[in-house]
């Protein structure tokens, strides 16, 4: 493979050698937009894929906006941007964060938790050399990414995956899950079925949306023709789209037109669908049937009890850390995508449609 210079960068971004030696280095001297343009080019052009394609920087110390854990050992950086959620609290989160967190421990390996990390130069606060990689979990901006893999930091992302980072990654099977929770729902009868979610939103819901859509077109059916905007619910995060739901719902049971399935990307989805169905007097599962994803605590709990698809959120985490340690000892192997199987589980919100809205 030919080598990716520096001066090959700058020709082709149209600036001097010396604001891309700057750049990549994490210098001063360049400012921030500049910087995130040399920085998304060299990953373009295969620069960081090179063995020499890193400039180590020297780090101060950790400051307190880390959460530091078993000090003094080999540490992992686990950075979980506190967006959408994203957070310990979580019930999806923060599983997946316990199965990083004892899988480590297992390992006899420390954890450091970043959490709000800045574009400017946020890995500034760590010192590398102390780290053994990075393990991302869910959605991260892509600047905050091109800076650990400029700084030469092995990473696998979890949930979440980059065009212009490579790297391994690890992914409940969306896709195929979704795609039998719909199958169970089309073998009882339905055969005016609706996706709930965004399918923009992450990865995982798009790959979902697709999974239900295969599920459909395999059984002949197709999803709603023309702009769905239940497929552009805004606000995934704190069900800020609520209203429109109602909204919709309330129009569809005046037209007539009203699905007898609700596949939702997620259980928070269904959570507020289930409320919303039972505000307008439509009983569940009796007229409507409704499905969620990722089997939260909450989901059991519900009256009632809802049918969802149990993601094995500690085993994701557990999973990370092992690829974790097979990259680093296996630098120059083969990058993986790895699937890990989900599961239906069939509760009481889903049954046969209701007689005469087949």
């Amino acid at each position: 493979m030919k080598k990716i210079t520096m001066q090959q960068i700058a020709d082709h971004l149209g600036v001097s050698k010396f604001v891309v030696s700057r750049a990549l280095s994490g210098k001063g001297g360049v400012n921030e937009t500049t910087r995130e343009r040399v920085i998304q080019a060299a990953s373009r052009l295969g620069y960081f894929n090179q063995k020499n394609g890193y400039v180590k920087n020297t780090l101060p110390a950790p400051t307190a906006s880390i959460q530091l854990a078993q000090t003094g050992k080999q540490s992992v950086l686990v950075l979980m941007p506190n967006i959408r959620f994203q957070n310990k609290d979580s019930l999806y989160w923060g599983r997946l964060l316990e199965g990083i967190s004892g899988e480590l421990e297992a390992q006899e390996l420390g954890m450091i938790i970043v959490s709000d990390p800045r574009s400017d130069h946020f890995i500034n606060i760590l010192n590398p050399a102390g780290i053994l990689g990075m393990i991302g979990v869910g959605q991260i901006a892509t600047p905050f990414l091109l800076e650990v893999h400029r700084l030469g930091l092995t990473m696998v992302l979890v949930d979440h995956e980059d065009p212009l980072i490579p790297c391994d990654t690890i992914f409940a099977n969306n896709l195929d899950g979704m795609a039998r929770l719909t199958n169970h729902l089309i073998g009882l009868g339905h055969r005016h079925l609706h996706f709930l979610g965004n399918s923009s939103f992450s990865r995982s819901f798009r790959d979902r949306w697709l999974g239900f859509r295969s599920a459909l077109e395999e059984n002949g059916l197709l999803p709603e023709a023309g702009d769905d905007p239940m497929l552009k619910l805004e606000g995934i995060e704190n069900g800020a789209y609520r209203e429109k739901l109602s909204d919709w719902v309330r129009d569809r049971k005046q037209a007539g037109s009203m699905p007898t399935a609700l596949v939702c990307a997620n259980d928070a989805v269904a959570l507020i669908a289930c409320s919303v169905l039972d505000e307008l007097g439509i009983a569940v599962p009796d007229e409507v049937a409704v499905s969620g994803f990722d089997n939260i605590a909450d989901t059991a709990q519900h009256i009632p009890p809802v049918t969802t698809v149990n993601v094995p959120k500690e085993e994701l985490g557990q999973r990370a850390v092992k690829k974790l340690l097979e990259r680093l000892n296996q630098p120059s192997a083969p990058q993986e995508k790895i699937m890990i199987s989900v599961e239906a589980v069939y509760r009481n919100t889903t049954a046969g449609p209701f007689v005469g809205t087949q």
